[in-house]
């Protein structure tokens, strides 16, 4: 059985592998819009909303760079490149909680659509892999 999600080891690898590859599309997607759309969309803001859009930008980038070095831990683990007792440690643990588990800026805002949507999608994400991070002290 495995130990992060209670199924069969096979169930098990095929989960994080989905998760990871999950991930990494939210994660380009993410990339993408940062780089080609934000800016343009920011600009049509107030100052307080572009600086919110700003602040929930690197929040996003955070939740995203967590999860993804959470799922990389977990996959070097099966490859039997670290233990289970490694991949344990504090410094390989789903990090950053305060700032990622937050749903809502700190203030009110207009933020676009689309930023609206990959913060809440990254939030379930990161949300789902923290559950599965707090199985490893199980």
């Amino acid at each position: 059985m495995s130990e992060i999600t209670g199924m069969t080891e096979g169930a098990g690898v095929a989960f994080l592998n989905g998760t990871y590859a999950e991930a990494l599309a939210l994660t380009r997607e993410a990339r993408d819009y940062i780089a080609l759309q934000e800016r343009a969309e920011r600009q049509d803001l107030g100052a307080i909303d572009q600086l919110v859009a700003s602040c929930e930008s690197m929040r996003l980038t955070t939740r995203l760079t967590q999860v993804m070095a959470w799922l990389l831990v977990q996959r070097a683990v099966q490859a039997g490149e670290i233990t289970r007792d490694e991949a344990r440690q504090p410094r390989h643990r789903l990090g950053a909680r305060e700032i990622c588990e937050a749903e809502v800026p700190p203030v009110e805002a207009e933020l676009p659509p689309r930023m609206r949507d990959l913060l809440a999608r990254s939030h379930a994400l990161y949300s789902r892999v923290a559950r599965l991070d707090a199985m490893l002290d199980a």
